[in-house]
C-alpha cells in the first residue's frame, strides 16, 4: 500500500510522493518562546515526531524543520514585565521547551532555526513581494496585499467576502483592504529592531516561516504541518506571500493536527483552561502521555480528562506487564542464550503467524494518513497473543521454541514501538519510577517504607502478630500494600 495523506489544501487523501525520490523535506510551525509549553503543543509535537519517525521507518531521508519564533509582541510584553531583553526571555523558554520535548521522547528535528537568526532571508523575501506588486510600504510598514494574490483563500477554503464578514483585525486605516497583513513593523521605543530598506523594525510573524522554511528547505518542498488553528490566517497567508515571491507552489502536503479539548473547548493560554507539560508530567510518566495523545487520529479531537489519561495508562501498563513476563520467563528457560526455531506445534505456529504479521499490519495502519490509532490497536492484538501464548496449555515451557517466540514477539513489538516512541523503557524501570512518582505523592517517604517493613519482618520472626499486622494496616493507610512471598516483602502502592 502506498503512504497517503490527508492534504489540508485539496482536502482529501492523496498518494504521497515527493519531490525528490527518496528525500522528505518537511516544515512544522514551532512555539513563540514566551511561557512554558501546554499538552496542546506536546500534541503537535508527538505527532510530527511520529511522522518523522515513520518517514524514515519507510526509508525516506528526511529534513525535518522546526522554528522557534523569538521575536514577538508576548516575548516583548514578558521582557517588559520581568524587565529583561526579549532575548533573556527566548532563551529561558526554549531551554524549557527543549527539556520538556527530551522528557517525551521527542527526536530533535534535523534543524530549529531561530526567526532573529534569518531577518535578512526575510527582508529579501518582502523586497521581492514589493518588485512583484503584491506588498506596499505605509511610513515604514509594509504589508501584503491580499486582493493582488488569485489563490488567497485556498488552503482554509474561504472566499474573500466571507473573510470580510467574519474579520476581526485590528482597524487600520493606512491598509488598502481591512485583511491586509504585516509583513514589516516599524519599532516602537524599546522595542528590538533591524535595519531594513523601510527603516529599523520587525518582521511579522507570517514572514518567519515562509523565510526560514524556504530558506532551508527550497522554493517548493513536500510537507508542512501545524495545528488546526494555523490554517487561517497563519498558513493561508504563508501560501499567500511565499508564492508571491516566487511564483512556484509553495508546498504540496499540508497537514494539521486537530485540538487537545477540555471539557470539549480547546486548550488554550488564551482561555486560561491549560496543563503545562511539566505539570502533566509531575502526575503521568512521559510514555503514559504518549499513548494518550495517539490513541486519537491526529486529526481528530482528543479529550484531555484523568479518565481518559487513566485507561492509557492502564493500557501501557498491561503491555509492559507482558514484556516484564517475557523477560523473567526468558531469564529463567534453559534456552534463553540459544533459542531455536522448529516443528513448532499448533499453538505456535497460531501465535508466531499472528505476530509475524504484526508489522505489516501496523504499517498498513500508518500508510492510511498515519492512522496511530489502529496502528496501536494492532500493537495490543500483539500483546493479546502473547498472553495468550503464555497461559495456555501448550504454551510456554522453557524450550527453545517457545523462548525463541517470546522473544520474536518482543522483538516485534518493539520495533513499531520505535516509531511511536513506546516501550523504550526497561519494564523494571518502568514500574520503579511509577512507583516512586506515586509514593512522590504520599505522605511517607521510601527510607521511612522500608524501616517500617523491617520493624514488620522482626515482629513476624518474633510472632508478634499484633504488632505486624499494625505496621501493614499503618502503611495500607498511607496507600502501601505489602505482598509477602519466600524471598521476603515487597510493596508497592495504590492510589
Amino acid at each position: 500500500m502506498n503512504l497517503r495523506i490527508y492534504n489540508t489544501l485539496n482536502k482529501t487523501k492523496e498518494d504521497f510522493k515527493p519531490l525528490k525520490e527518496g528525500k522528505v523535506g518537511m516544515y512544522v510551525c514551532g512555539v513563540t518562546v514566551y511561557d512554558l509549553c501546554h499538552i496542546g503543543h506536546a500534541r503537535s509535537s508527538i505527532v510530527f515526531d511520529v511522522i518523522f519517525k515513520y518517514l524514515k521507518y519507510r526509508g525516506y531521508d528526511v529534513t525535518y524543520v522546526k522554528n522557534f519564533t523569538d521575536v514577538d509582541d508576548k516575548i516583548i510584553k514578558k521582557a517588559n514585565t520581568e524587565k529583561i531583553s526579549c532575548q533573556e526571555v527566548s532563551e529561558r523558554y526554549i531551554a524549557e521547551f527543549k527539556k520538556d520535548m527530551k522528557v517525551l521522547g521527542i527526536e530533535p528535528p534535523t534543524l530549529e532555526p531561530k526567526a532573529t537568526e534569518h531577518i535578512a532571508e526575510m527582508i529579501r523575501t518582502i523586497e521581492r513581494l514589493v518588485e512583484n506588486g503584491y506588498a506596499y510600504n505605509v511610513g515604514g510598514d509594509v504589508f501584503f496585499s491580499v486582493g493582488k494574490f488569485q489563490g488567497y483563500g485556498k488552503l482554509s477554503g474561504r472566499t474573500l467576502d466571507e473573510m470580510h464578514a467574519g474579520a476581526r483585525v485590528e482597524v487600520d486605516n493606512r491598509k488598502e483592504n481591512p485583511l491586509d497583513f504585516a509583513l514589516w513593523k516599524t519599532s516602537k521605543p524599546g522595542e528590538p529592531s533591524w535595519d531594513s530598506p523601510w527603516g529599523e523594525g520587525r518582521p511579522g510573524w507570517h514572514i518567519e516561516c515562509s523565510s526560514m522554511s524556504q530558506r532551508y528547505l527550497g522554493e517548493t518542498f513536500d510537507i508542512h504541518g501545524g495545528g488546526k488553528d494555523l490554517i487561517f490566517p497563519h498558513h493561508e497567508n504563508e501560501i499567500a506571500q511565499s508564492e508571491g515571491a516566487t511564483g512556484e507552489p509553495f508546498v504540496r502536503y499540508w497537514i494539521h493536527n486537530g485540538f487537545v479539548n477540555i471539557e470539549r473547548e480547546k486548550m488554550s493560554k488564551s482561555l486560561g483552561n491549560f496543563f503545562t507539560i511539566q505539570e502533566v508530567l509531575e502526575k503521568y510518566q512521559p510514555e503514559v502521555i504518549r499513548l494518550f495523545l495517539l490513541s486519537n487520529h491526529y486529526r481528530s479531537p482528543i479529550d484531555f480528562s484523568e479518565k481518559n489519561i487513566e485507561e492509557a495508562k492502564k493500557g501501557l501498563d498491561r503491555i509492559y506487564t507482558t514484556l516484564k513476563n517475557i523477560g523473567e520467563l526468558i531469564k529463567n528457560s534453559n534456552a534463553g542464550k540459544n533459542p531455536s526455531w522448529g516443528n513448532p506445534n499448533e499453538i505456535e505456529q497460531k501465535t508466531y503467524e499472528r505476530l509475524s504479521g504484526l508489522p505489516a499490519r501496523f504499517e498498513e495502519a500508518m500508510d492510511d494518513d498515519f492512522n496511530t490509532a489502529l496502528a496501536i490497536g494492532h500493537v495490543y492484538d500483539g500483546v493479546r497473543a502473547l498472553n495468550r501464548y503464555i497461559g495456555s496449555t501448550g504454551g510456554f515451557d522453557g524450550s527453545p521454541n517457545s523462548t525463541y517466540l517470546l522473544k520474536y514477539g518482543r522483538e516485534r513489538l518493539e520495533k513499531v514501538g520505535s516509531v511511536l516512541g513506546l516501550f523504550n523503557t526497561d519494564p523494571e524501570d518502568y514500574f520503579e519510577k511509577q512507583t516512586l512518582k506515586r509514593i512522590s505523592e504520599l505522605d511517607i517517604d521510601e527510607e521511612e517504607v522500608g524501616r517500617l517493613i523491617e520493624e514488620r519482618t522482626k515482629a513476624r520472626t518474633e510472632k508478634n502478630w499484633a504488632l505486624a499486622d499494625d505496621i501493614r494496616n499503618r502503611l495500607g493507610e498511607k496507600g502501601i500494600i505489602l505482598e509477602d512471598g519466600p524471598d521476603g516483602t515487597v510493596w508497592k502502592t495504590h492510589k
